[in-house]
């Protein structure tokens, strides 16, 4: 719509880029002032974007565009530098008490308004799990300037050499560590636009102020390298995905959050990296022990994040299989000091030990406890519903005929991220990996699941298959994986 507009009306039709139209409401129309953007989109509707948003995202990316190109000529050793600055700011304990100190009233705000707050609460091991990525980050090779390939000819050679992509749109939720592990897109030449949950805005102003800034300038680096949006509003979000200048846009948070982002990056023809919908899945073989059952559910029901066990599926399950997945579970949140929530197929209902059946309880929500029955019918064909708990670890339980079964449940069903088979049969195994359709497979826990753990690299984030197969990476989004290749000829002498 013309952001010249004095005024829009209600009822007023907007068509959007896939041809739909959308009717503008009359809370869209009394907010609406001279300078807004309304966007209308697929996914979202009619967006309303104030000025001040789309003037505030724009600028951004204006500055950290010209620091991409300031940091062409900057050496790798002040990159370095600025990652080892970095982590020494986070490792004072001066300015971590600073930190905490406006972490704990961000995560009282959240927790007024009945947000989550796991993963918005700082701790030593997210500080000590920034100051090793940021260490990381400084010790991992440049690869601006490599040469990837080298085709010879009789006069000439070409070569492929890596380079930075340019400036990195970054939209994710409320975890404040996000915004150390993301700064690795520096060691690739590149520089970045942060916008963040608004429930950690102030933890991450904080890091910026205290950390991340300081360490840029004593660096030599342009301070416009690493860019905060400094807005709480979901539009700052939307206005950075519509900058055109982007060079990637990355999302990670709730699935719908995320796709609606890259629509409006891939509206605009930036390309996006989603990171949304997660959960686990585990298929256990007939052939598998009790014992390796119980361990690697509880390895993978420490905390809830996109890696967690979310769907376990149990090959002709017998009752002790089952006894013995409840026991997990009941291991598993007693470790946090909670009771665990099972969602279960009537194929299985009747196996679930007699004492859980009716039994209510307390369950932490991030809107206060409620009182819920600890076992509850399922639909079977919403396998895929990703769990979202707090302390109380919620799984879904269901039993298959075979293999196949449970491949073809997986990849119909499930957000095609996270596929573990336990089995100590090989045959099965190899079966398993060429037949599941999932960028992540494994034979134990699901946990590993993670940049940090699996590659010794903060991640930025993790993509799954939901929306198709990646082309040329695998899913770990990492910061020395954002860059393109130049070709360059070289005539022989």
């Amino acid at each position: 719509m013309n952001e010249q507009a004095q005024r829009i009306t209600a009822g007023t039709l907007v068509l959007a880029a896939d041809g739909s139209t959308h009717t503008v409401t009359d809370p869209i129309a009394e907010a609406y002032r001279p300078g807004d953007r309304i966007v209308a989109n697929a996914l979202g509707g009619l967006l309303h974007i104030p000025a001040r948003e789309h003037a505030l995202a724009h600028d951004a990316v204006v500055a950290a565009a010209r620091a991409f190109n300031e940091l062409q000529s900057v050496s790798d050793q002040a990159i370095e530098s600025f990652f080892h600055r970095a982590a020494d700011a986070l490792a004072d304990d001066g300015v971590w008490r600073d930190i905490e100190t406006i972490n704990r009233t961000d995560v009282e705000r959240a927790q007024a308004k009945g947000r989550s707050t796991t993963r918005l609460t700082v701790s030593d091991s997210m500080r000590e799990k920034m100051i090793d990525g940021l260490e990381g980050w400084a010790a991992t090779p440049s690869s601006r300037g490599a040469v990837v390939e080298t085709v010879q000819h009789e006069t000439f050679d070409i070569e492929m050499v890596s380079a930075g992509l340019g400036v990195v749109g970054f939209v994710f939720e409320g975890r404040p560590n996000v915004l150390a592990d993301a700064c690795g897109v520096l060691r690739s030449g590149n520089s970045v636009v942060f916008r963040i949950g608004s429930d950690a805005l102030e933890t991450a102003k904080a890091i910026m102020d205290r950390a991340i800034r300081p360490a840029l300038e004593a660096s030599g680096l342009s301070p416009d390298t690493v860019v905060l949006l400094d807005s709480p509003s979901h539009a700052a979000g939307w206005a950075l995905f519509l900058e055109a200048d982007l060079a990637l846009a990355v999302a990670r948070g709730s699935g719908f959050a995320t796709d609606l982002l890259g629509s409006l990056a891939k509206s605009v023809g930036t390309p996006a990296s989603l990171h949304g919908t997660g959960g686990a899945w585990i298929v256990v073989s007939e052939k598998a022990s009790l014992d390796e059952v119980e361990r690697v559910v509880v390895r993978s029901l420490d905390r809830k994040v996109c890696n967690t066990l979310n769907t376990l599926v149990l090959v002709r399950p017998t009752p002790e299989k089952v006894a013995t997945t409840v026991a997990a579970l009941e291991t598993a949140g007693g470790s946090r000091s909670a009771p665990f929530k099972l969602h279960v197929t009537d194929d299985i209902a009747a196996a679930i030990p007699k004492s859980y059946r009716n039994r209510i309880v307390a369950v932490p929500r991030a809107d206060g406890t409620k009182d819920e029955p600890q076992v509850e019918r399922h639909d079977r064909e919403e396998l895929g519903i990703e769990w979202e708990w707090e302390e109380a670890p919620e799984v879904t339980l269901t039993g298959v005929g075979d293999i196949d079964d449970a491949i073809n449940l997986f990849n119909t069903q499930s957000p095609r991220l996270v596929a573990t088979l336990l089995s100590p049969d090989t045959e099965e195994q190899e079966h398993f990996f060429r037949s599941i359709d999932a960028p992540f497979v494994g034979d134990d826990h699901t946990r590993w699941v993670d940049g940090q753990f699996a590659l010794g690299k903060p991640e930025l984030g993790l993509s799954n298959w939901e929306n198709g197969r990646l082309f040329g990476r695998g899913g770990v989004l990492t910061g020395d994986s954002v860059y393109t290749l130049r070709t360059r000829y070289r005539h022989k002498r």
